[in-house]
């Protein structure tokens, strides 16, 4: 990805999707209401550029005006609504973004069946030589890197911790630094292939909604 700058009064869209983040600038017009959601897995961070808007999280409700910040943890329930006639531009960030990224809700407290979008929902062209079934095996492919890179991860992280408890048992910082800095070495491998599942696993679920409408 080449080095951009965006401007959130000309580039009102989905600015980076990826598994690690989806990040937006959003334009809502007076007395327009989201609908109410929660997020299973991600934070939602919402940066008020222009207007005011009132928001409902987690049952509190909470006035916002440009320069003011707030945020949405995993599972909280919340609501945006526009307040004066002052369209509202915003920046929001999902994190991560995993599909099914929203959750709704049915009024007697049960979830709605799980939500998936196309790709084009978040701006984000598909390639179109791509098959469902290659899909698929990539899904599998990035599922079984994972078992090869969690087995790895398990057994070097319980001979790494017994050598960090030795360090400390040791009192010889040094050793403690070294530890920690091998723990890490082989931790960051495991996060990335997580990262290349998920980017094939929202591919997979994309695509399929694509097919089903």
């Amino acid at each position: 990805m080449s080095f951009a700058v965006y401007d959130f009064h000309t580039d009102i869209r989905n600015i980076l999707v990826t598994p690690q983040i989806r990040s937006r600038f959003l334009r809502m017009e007076p007395g327009q209401v989201a609908q109410t959601h929660s997020h299973d897995l991600g934070h939602e961070i919402f940066l008020i550029l222009q207007g005011t808007v009132e928001f409902e999280i987690d049952g509190a409700t909470q006035v916002v005006r440009p320069g003011q910040l707030c945020i949405a943890l995993t599972d909280q329930l919340h609501r945006v609504r526009v307040i004066g006639e002052e369209p509202v531009i915003m920046y929001l960030s999902v994190t991560p973004h995993i599909q099914p990224t929203h959750t709704f809700w049915i009024d007697d407290g049960r979830k709605q069946p799980p939500h998936f979008l196309p790709d084009s929902a978040y701006d984000v062209t598909p390639d179109p030589f791509v098959t469902t079934e290659q899909h698929l095996d990539h899904h599998l492919n990035a599922v079984d890197a994972i078992d090869v890179a969690v087995k790895t991860f398990v057994m070097a992280q319980h001979e790494q911790v017994a050598r960090l408890r030795q360090a400390l048992a040791d009192g010889d910082d040094d050793a403690v630094r070294k530890a920690r800095e091998a723990m890490w070495t082989t931790l960051s491998p495991v996060f990335k292939t997580l990262h290349t599942m998920g980017d094939a696993w929202n591919g997979l679920a994309a695509a399929l909604e694509t097919k089903s409408k």
